[in-house]
């Protein structure tokens, strides 16, 4: 229970108790959690998402935004413009990646990563929201920050290319509880096949963070949390017009 409360603690805005007598691996400890806590904010997503879409498409996707930067308190948005501006800054030079990595200050390319990004999930949201099957495919985004999170298991499994919170992570995803969490997973893509590319997808975030950086950090995982947030709603989006 104590690992469940410091990765609600760590990955959303929501009230837990106290925890006492903190060490700093406790919370790396705790990420095996993540796909847990994935599954609670998809729930509060989804739920805005579907009142608000009572009312008009636009309004439940609003709604559902802003619960999503809300509740997550924009730390995986975060990971993305920084992420963004290192790229666009390094021109293939590693030590200027890092860097800019380093620099808490957001530049030009993580400006439109970041509004892209929203605009790419709100209009995804409002296709979910106007879809003729719509109240199903509201459980889909239940799902889509959880798969989102247990992407982060595996790719804090790359090396390290900086001290953090990535390099700490690293060495705590064991192989036993990702496999665990897949197997819970999976089995609930049954209803929604579209969700089938989440694996795919996140084999491919590692195979670029390994071949653009020779590794990840904590940016990186945020960026990721991003990307395949994005490409299920996507796919999803893609699945029910298909469908219709």
């Amino acid at each position: 229970m104590r690992g469940l409360i410091l990765a609600v603690q760590f990955l959303t805005r929501l009230p837990t108790p106290r925890v006492r007598d903190f060490q700093a691996d406790d919370l790396a400890r705790a990420a095996i959690w993540f796909p847990l806590v994935g599954l609670l904010v998809g729930a509060l997503v989804a739920s805005a998402l579907f009142l608000g879409a009572r009312v008009d498409p636009w309004l439940g996707a609003l709604l559902g935004l802003l619960v999503w930067v809300w509740v997550t308190g924009a730390l995986h948005l975060d990971g993305l413009a920084d992420l963004a501006d290192a790229l666009g800054a390094a021109h293939g030079d590693k030590k200027r990646l890092l860097d800019v990595l380093a620099d808490p200050h957001v530049g030009a390319f993580g400006v439109v990563a970041l509004v892209l990004q929203l605009l790419a999930k709100l209009v995804l949201l409002m296709l979910l929201a106007s879809a003729p099957s719509r109240a199903e495919l509201f459980w889909a985004v239940l799902l889509i920050p959880a798969w989102a999170r247990l992407g982060t298991l595996v790719w804090a499994r790359l090396p390290s290319i900086k001290p953090g919170l990535g390099e700490r992570f690293a060495w705590r995803c064991p192989t036993a509880g990702i496999a665990l969490w897949g197997t819970v997973l999976l089995p609930a893509c049954a209803l929604y096949p579209a969700l089938l590319a989440a694996p795919p997808l996140i084999l491919a975030w590692r195979v670029y963070l390994l071949r653009r950086l020779g590794g990840m950090s904590g940016d990186a995982l945020g960026a990721g949390v991003e990307w395949l947030e994005s490409g299920l709603l996507l796919a999803v989006v893609l699945a029910a017009g298909f469908a219709a």
